[in-house]
């Protein structure tokens, strides 16, 4: 079920970027989400996003910033190890300067250039550009 809701969520700020909104709600959230979430404000792709009352259904509001083309979560968890994830990067981003591919490993859920200066690998959960 986890891997619907992210993927219903990533959908949602395609789509209301696409539609020139300020920002989207997301609902209901999951750990994994706000994971994803943090990846892309720290890259620079989402201005904000807030978590309100995370222990019930709660629900995320993400400040939209007009920086993304496509995001999507992969239904089924690839496994990945270290040495593959160039080459994985090449097949699914559109070019080489810009796109994460989003990475859970045994450190926490991180981007592939992190993954890569760590030399870990683990399970492919979507990727964003």
């Amino acid at each position: 079920m986890g891997r619907r809701i992210l993927n219903d969520a990533l959908r949602t700020i395609v789509n209301a970027e696409k539609r020139g909104f300020a920002s989207a709600q997301l609902q209901p959230i999951s750990s994994c989400m706000a994971s994803f979430l943090q990846i892309m404000k720290y890259r620079g792709y989402v201005k904000d996003f807030q978590v309100h009352d995370p222990h019930r259904v709660g629900k995320i509001t993400v400040q939209l910033q007009g920086r993304v083309n496509d995001c999507r979560a992969l239904t089924y968890r690839q496994d990945i190890n270290a040495q593959n994830i160039q080459s994985y990067t090449k097949r699914q981003l559109p070019t080489h300067q810009w796109g994460y591919v989003v990475i859970s490993t045994p450190n926490g859920v991180m981007d592939h250039e992190e993954a890569i200066r760590q030399n870990v690998g683990g399970q492919v959960l979507g990727y964003f550009y």
